[in-house]
């Protein structure tokens, strides 16, 4: 069955993630007032519900806390691969980690496939999963070198690898690196009966329970717009920390990447595939109604560096084209991802706290590193220790290897923050019905959006995180923050942090409106 159109990205096929749209939502209540349990965790995606499943076995009373409707962020507009597979990165975490450290990561992530995959059977769960191989493949000739260079770095670290000559694939490619015996799932399919099992005998899960701030301490304080959550320890799992007190989101960029989930006339390879080129593009399949949907995903870029991203979804599409023959385009989707400076997510205790612990900085590869995440931070709760938590170590400092990225992101950050004060507001009347830009509303400096009918949408330019202007994203229809990655509906409403306050609102309307806003927090 072909998905109905709504055109909103610019390409055929309905403007929502497959996962999203293959499922059903739960329906959690909010918090309601103080509660008192062992661990408190925040946020509803798969480090979070992957942690408080482990600490709630463990015989620990947990509350799991969601900003909004849980599985409607990050994980829930994943691509799904769980890989060891590291594009042509080993190399780099041998010489800048040593090979120690990068053998920690190595294994931690081969554990986080078969963790998932032990859990699906323990719990009986029927999520479309299957091992297939990864490959990482050389996309163009002058790749070759680099990728040879990494699978002799895999092999160092004893991953399941071997090369091959080429990647089986319906287009041309130089040769690959084979990783065996992989893993692809339905991530909700995976994680909603996991939501369930925890939602018991003490155990709790609220929605709709958006956490502003921590207070640490013997006894640790979490609040929200609902009421306090009192815990001994507390997991950050909200893809990027929404406190300041770690600085971690200092020592991070925003990126956002597209996906297209399309029908292909013939066979198409069952395994994962990954290319050496920039921006990348990744490949995989998943069951659906009528057949397999083959899930497309790239052109990956700095938040708030492209505005046009409708042109990023035609770009996506035309790869597609080029690679495929296309039946139809079922499903169009982004999401954005978190990457440390120095290539290695943030996973342990959260520096200048003693009890709160944090998983961020997956670097577009969620499913694998917020397992990993999950098994690291419940056993520094657990146990006080976990076999791979000095490689992840928040507290590291890698100058040599941060000092480049960290002066380009914070030079991208001030020009943005000065140049913005300093451009001058367009008039109202030059906005077209449809389009959104920097203007005035009521005297005052405003971001407007006007819906098709000629609706105006008008709200303060600046992040509430940390006072960036904010940019239109014509694709989303969203106002999104190139400082951080904060992100916000049309109308003010928090989709994604770290912010955790809305835009105001200068219009008339005060409410949310349209009912097009659907959180990704």
């Amino acid at each position: 069955m072909v998905a109905e159109s709504d055109g909103k990205h610019g390409v055929e096929g309905r403007s929502e993630s497959f996962w999203t749209a293959s499922t059903h939502d739960p329906d959690y209540p909010p918090l309601s007032g103080d509660l008192k349990v062992d661990v408190a965790v925040i946020g509803g995606g798969i480090t979070g519900i992957t942690s408080a499943l482990k600490l709630k076995n463990a015989g620990l009373k947990v509350a799991l806390i969601e900003g909004r409707r849980i599985l409607h962020g990050a994980t829930g507009y994943t691509t799904a691969h769980v890989s060891s597979a590291q594009a042509l990165q080993y190399g780099e975490l041998i010489e800048t980690f040593g090979e120690k450290k990068a053998r920690m990561i190595a294994d931690s992530q081969q554990a986080s496939i078969e963790e998932i995959a032990r859990t699906a059977r323990e719990y009986g769960i029927e999520c479309d999963m299957a091992r297939p191989a990864e490959y990482v493949y050389a996309s163009e000739e002058g790749d070759l070198k680099d990728l040879k260079d990494e699978f002799e770095a895999n092999k160092r670290l004893g991953l399941p690898v071997s090369y091959v000559d080429k990647a089986p694939l319906p287009f041309e490619n130089y040769g690959a690196i084979r990783y065996e015996n992989q893993l692809r799932f339905h991530p909700r399919k995976y994680l909603l009966p996991l939501a369930q099992a925890i939602n018991s005998d003490g155990s709790y899960v609220f929605e709709n329970t958006m956490a502003t701030d921590i207070d640490d301490g013997e006894t640790c304080k979490v609040k929200t717009y609902n009421g306090n959550v009192l815990a001994n320890h507390v997991i950050v799992a909200t893809q990027v920390p929404f406190t300041m007190k770690d600085l971690l989101v200092t020592r991070m960029k925003a990126c956002r990447s597209y996906v297209l989930g399309v029908r292909v006339e013939g066979d198409v390879s069952q395994d994962m595939f990954y290319s050496t080129e920039k921006p990348c593009h990744y490949i995989r399949t998943t069951p659906a109604d009528g057949g397999n949907l083959v899930i497309i995903g790239g052109e990956d870029h700095q938040t708030g560096k492209v505005t046009d991203t409708i042109q990023k979804y035609r770009a996506l599409e035309q790869y597609a084209r080029e690679r495929y023959k296309i039946a139809s385009i079922d499903y169009s989707w982004s999401t954005e991802d978190y990457y440390t400076f120095d290539g290695v997510p943030f996973i342990g205790r959260m520096p200048n706290m003693k009890h709160c612990y944090i998983g961020t900085g997956y670097k577009g590869t969620g499913m694998t590193y917020g397992t990993v995440a999950a098994m690291i931070n419940t056993d520094l709760i657990l146990k006080g220790s976990s076999p791979w938590e000095e490689a992840y170590d928040p507290h590291r400092v890698k100058l040599t290897k941060e000092a480049g990225e960290l002066l380009a992101t914070q030079g991208f950050i001030m020009k943005h923050f000065v140049g913005e004060r300093l451009k001058g507001p367009e008039p109202l009347e030059k906005i077209p019905a449809g389009g959104a830009g920097f203007s005035t509303y009521g005297g005052h400096k405003a971001n407007v959006y006007k819906e098709a009918s000629g609706q105006v949408h008008a709200v303060t330019p600046q992040c509430t995180h940390m006072g960036c202007y904010t940019e239109w994203n014509n694709g989303e229809r969203t106002w999104e923050c190139p400082c951080h990655g904060s992100w916000f509906g049309y109308d003010g409403s928090v989709l994604h942090g770290p912010t955790v306050k809305p835009l105001k609102r200068l219009d008339d309307k005060g409410k949310r409106a349209g009912g097009e806003m659907e959180a990704r927090h």
